[in-house]
């Protein structure tokens, strides 16, 4: 068989480069490509493909799974206030997490570390 070494989520976007920016101005990634019609960014081992939506496109979410969750939510939540966000609160299944609506997108972010 294979090893499989990451999964990189490709999110549609009405507006890549303000995509781009909410990864990269609030949750540090980096730009790895900016090019028209596409973007790629990252952080550690981890990259998120931004491509140009069609005329309509599908909700999708996806999970990050983080190592210090309430560092970050205090970091990034004044850079929230105009993007719908749900603040951090624990789940059932062990998880704490907060949820943000990804700008130009119809995109679910999960938020999450394990509550130890």
């Amino acid at each position: 068989m294979y090893k499989a070494l990451h999964i990189s989520p490709m999110v549609p976007s009405y507006n890549i480069r303000e995509t781009a920016a909410f990864f990269t101005g609030i949750l540090a990634f980096e730009t790895l490509m900016d090019a028209d019609g596409y973007g790629i960014v990252y952080k550690d081992n981890l990259t998120i493909h931004i491509l140009n939506a069609g005329t309509d496109i599908g909700e999708m979410e996806f999970y990050l799974e983080v190592d210090d969750i309430n560092t970050l939510w205090d970091n990034v939540k004044d850079k929230l206030a105009q993007i719908k966000v749900k603040p951090p609160f624990n789940r059932e299944y062990g998880m704490r997490e907060f949820h943000v609506i990804i700008p130009h997108t119809k995109t679910l972010l999960f938020v999450g570390q394990a509550i130890i």
